[in-house]
């Protein structure tokens, strides 16, 4: 029978193991240069022969030794971890890190850097300050508490440390089970609970036991613990990405509570009761905000969406209900779009990371890279064939590794095959280093620069494309990586993937509502997993890039949680109102947002919803457009659902329908639905009830702002008038038009007062 390696350490004794490592290690070269290592090691592979992790790292370390003390007379050890991380930091050889790789207790590697510091940013680009705005004035989100549904959390993390945090509120009904590698001691003032919930993974077929996966709260994929610390992570400094975004982490609501809820398992698999129970028991517990950063695959009505049923009963409570859109990319393709949730799309950040190539004659040129080494290269052949299409383009099998090994390989732009493509081709064949020519920088994602390389838009291309045919031994005279720009241009963008709607079981409610940061967001991660593959080493890092708008969401959760904070009376309603009220729409060029999906044509309401949110506006909106059940059982009866279907998604037995048309939501957006055979003229109207919740006094009047032609918009009454806090108003909006007009066609109706409050709400029509 065949003894594992793991089971072998674990039954021998020390003496024999130390014996038995000191058998297969040989002395280490004089001429090895040592570099500083964090080893992340499996610390339930620990013999039991060791009562503490340093003396088995030390044991670990001391086996690759050739005597005690290796030749510069310093021990490898530099730290050993028991709280921040399970492992170790070291000076160690290629031999020697070889070695420990080799061991199934070894997770991961990352290399040591060195940072200064600066921001990680989002929170900065939604105008975060510490001693101005929306931060102060609500204690950065002290006492509210935010439920994560999601993967899990990796506690350790220095992102979920509790140095300045309030004790835990009195009405915390929560707690923190114990499981596989997860204690209750982990939780803390932040983290004051964790539940895990697997009944319907394990009715699958999946024995979580045995897989790769934790049973228990701790995240294993490690998009849990990113979208927690993004939601509400406490102040870290001194982060970074393999030395990209080099600063200070800090999630948007530092002094927020954080609860988590497991509901993910084997890479990011979901079960629907899974998903049902952990909502019900952060309902249960007490939760202020909930955020989920998943959806379900299908469309389907909200009587069968267990996300939307569990949703509504969570507002019914009070709580705020946040959801990603999702990352299909295309029209109609959103998810989580009841108008109870609020849906989150995703956008860019004015943060753009690159890499420089100085060709052989000395002309120096700028691309995007995310090659996570400060690598230095100099004075290596370029490679480009231009006399074949295949070999130019760098096409699935082209390449000859006797033309292009060690090389720069320049590959040319093409529609039949993707950059992703290219880059295993290159890497196939053995090249040093690699340029792709495309116009679309997004083209392949951070960790899929598995070798040197950078992509630069095809005008640059021409000029590497002219040098390296007319020059008789081309050559890449120096390419330098791991440099960070800030105020890119245009930004915010939608990024391509955020789904776009409308949705098609409630066309007439304008999803998403709002647009965060989700591309390229730096927050902490669980280190069970490798990053990125580069050479023949898998990389890992403590705070990672990770895009998407389930990164978007858990800033709009951290937005909901400081709002919550400063107005603890308001709806879930008047939250989101506050949020897409005050949310901008143009980027910092001064024009509406563009879509990367569009190669950057000018995006629509039914990709950025309201806008890009602005947390400093929305903590003083001026109006907000009010909800409650009432309003949402009287959606729900305009969607010909039966009593059945009604009493599922209700839950209750009776209720009060008042057949009003869904233009009467009081959304704070605004959706003209035209169906294929609409016979024009065609005038449809819309009523809205508005809240005073700024100044006792105050007058507010109609504007509209970019409407199109073809588009006629008559607003009654025109000027809103207001003696009181929370006394409302109504109002009638009617939307006209003469004829059959092309896709989609949207302006903007705008409340201003004499204090400078501006309440923003799109208005589209779209033909459906």
């Amino acid at each position: 029978m065949k003894m594992s390696f793991s089971h072998l350490i674990s039954q021998c004794s020390l003496l024999w193991l130390l014996l038995f490592l000191l058998a297969i290690v040989n002395a280490v070269p004089k001429s090895e240069e040592y570099k500083t290592y964090i080893i992340h090691m499996d610390h339930t592979h620990r013999p039991t022969s060791f009562l503490t992790h340093e003396s088995w790292h030390r044991s670990i370390l001391n086996s690759l030794l050739s005597s005690p003390v290796d030749d510069d007379d310093k021990e490898l050890l530099l730290y050993s971890y028991s709280h921040v991380m399970h492992g170790f930091s070291a000076r160690l050889t290629p031999s020697q890190l070889a070695k420990i790789e080799e061991s199934p207790a070894h997770l991961a590697t990352v290399p040591g850097s060195t940072g200064k510091l600066m921001t990680t940013y989002s929170p900065k680009f939604l105008g975060l300050q510490q001693n101005f705005g929306i931060w102060p004035a609500a204690s950065y989100g002290e006492d509210v508490i935010v439920g994560i549904i999601d993967s899990g959390i990796w506690p350790e993390r220095e992102s979920f440390n509790d140095e300045g945090m309030s004790p835990v509120p009195q009405r915390w009904k929560g707690e923190c089970e114990n499981g596989t590698a997860f204690s209750p001691s982990y939780c803390n003032r932040k983290l004051i609970g964790a539940r895990s919930f697997s009944k319907g993974i394990r009715a699958k077929g999946h024995d979580i036991s045995k897989e790769e996966e934790f049973d228990s709260a701790r995240d294993f994929v490690g998009h849990g613990s990113h979208t927690a610390s993004t939601a509400a992570g406490n102040y870290v400094p001194g982060v970074s990405h393999f030395g990209y975004a080099r600063g200070t982490a800090i999630g948007v609501a530092p002094r927020a509570h954080l609860a988590i809820y497991k509901v993910a398992w084997l890479k990011g698999k979901f079960e629907a009761p899974d998903v049902l129970a952990g909502m019900e028991q952060a309902i249960l517990d007490g939760v202020d905000i909930m955020s989920l950063s998943l959806g379900l695959s299908d469309q389907i009505p909200y009587f069968a969406d267990v996300i939307a049923k569990g949703s509504l009963s969570a507002v019914e409570k009070g709580i705020f209900v946040v959801c990603a859109a999702g990352n299909d990319y295309l029209y109609k393709t959103i998810s989580n779009a009841a108008p109870w949730i609020t849906t989150v799309g995703a956008g860019t950040l004015d943060r753009s990371f690159h890499a420089t190539i100085t060709l052989g004659n000395g002309v120096p040129i700028e691309g995007t890279s995310y090659f996570p080494e400060s690598v230095f290269i100099t004075d290596i052949p370029l490679y480009y064939n231009k006399g074949n299409l295949s070999k130019a383009i760098c096409n699935d099998k082209a390449l000859d590794i006797k033309d292009v090994s060690g090389k720069v390989v320049l590959c040319d732009y093409s529609t039949n095959i993707t950059t992703s493509q290219q880059i295993v081709e290159v890497q196939r064949a053995g090249a040093f280093a690699a340029i792709f020519l495309t116009d679309a920088s997004f083209s392949l994602s951070a960790e899929e620069y598995s070798i040197p390389s950078l992509i630069l838009p095809t005008a640059s291309g021409t000029l590497v494309k002219e040098y390296v045919t007319k020059v008789r031994n081309p050559k890449v005279k120096d390419m330098r990586f791991v440099l960070t720009r800030y105020g890119t241009k245009p930004a915010p963008q939608v990024a391509n993937y955020s789904s776009k709607g409308p949705n098609p079981i409630s066309p007439g409610v304008l999803k998403p509502d709002i647009l965060a940061p989700g591309d390229d967001v730096v927050a902490a991660v669980a280190p069970t997993r490798p990053y990125i593959q580069v050479s023949k080493y898998n990389l890992s890092s403590d705070y990672q890039f990770i895009s998407g708008t389930s990164m978007a969401t858990p800033h709009v959760a951290g937005v909901g949680a400081l709002l919550k904070a400063i107005h603890p009376e308001w709806s879930p309603a008047a939250i989101r109102s506050a949020i897409m009220t005050t949310a901008y729409a143009e980027d910092n060029t001064g024009t509406v947002f563009k879509s990367q999906l569009l190669d950057l044509e000018s995006a629509s309401p039914l990709e950025f919803g309201a806008g890009h949110i602005n947390p400093n506006k929305a903590m003083d909106p001026g109006l907000i457009y009010d909800m409650g059940l009432q309003d949402y059982i009287e959606f729900v009866c305009g969607l010909g659902y039966t009593k059945k279907q009604m009493s599922v998604i209700l839950r209750r037995t009776q209720w009060r329908c008042s057949n009003k048309s869904i233009h009467d939501l009081n959304y704070p957006s605004f959706m003209a639905v035209l169906p294929t055979k609409t016979r024009y003229p065609v005038t449809m109207k819309f009523s809205r009830v508005v809240t005073n919740v700024g100044n006792n006094k105050a007058v507010y009047r109609a504007y509209l702002e970019n409407i199109p032609t073809g588009l006629r918009i008559s607003v009654k009454p025109r000027t809103l008038t207001f003696t009181r806090k929370y006394q409302t108003r109504s109002f009638l909006v009617s939307v006209e038009l003469d004829k059959e007009f092309p896709g989609v066609i949207h302006g903007f109706l705008k409340w201003v007062d004499q204090d400078s409050h501006i309440v923003s709400s799109p208005i589209v029509a779209i033909n459906f």
